[in-house]
């Protein structure tokens, strides 16, 4: 699937390419950019597969690159989710979120005598 290198939305178009300022209709990130490219690599020189490449400073930025392919991505996991989760395990754990935390200290000053 095609998808945003910012949020994962999928881009669904009946065209092969995404216009070079064309973004997405979820986050408003650039579609054609080096972020979304199939040949983007971080490792390789210009951080991009194809030899030669004209150097490119903002990666998410869009541009007119002729070899632009969109790269086919799986979707993203929902980081938020399990985020949340581990938040809700923790507070679980050790009873409740912030305002329990500063319930505690105020309990603990008063045990200690401070």
């Amino acid at each position: 699937m095609k998808r945003c290198h910012n949020c994962g939305a999928e881009w669904v178009s009946e065209k092969r390419q995404p216009g070079a300022k064309e973004y997405c209709e979820d986050c408003a990130a650039y579609l054609h950019c080096c972020l979304n490219c199939r040949f983007h690599d971080k490792y390789a020189p210009n951080e991009c597969r194809i030899p030669n490449t004209e150097g490119v400073s903002d990666r998410a930025g869009a541009n007119f690159c002729d070899e632009f392919e969109f790269a086919r991505t799986e979707p993203r996991p929902q980081s938020d989710k399990a985020e949340r989760r581990a938040h809700e395990a923790f507070d679980a754990l050790f009873g409740g979120g912030a305002s329990e935390g500063a319930k505690g200290a105020e309990d603990s000053d008063r045990l200690l005598g401070e």
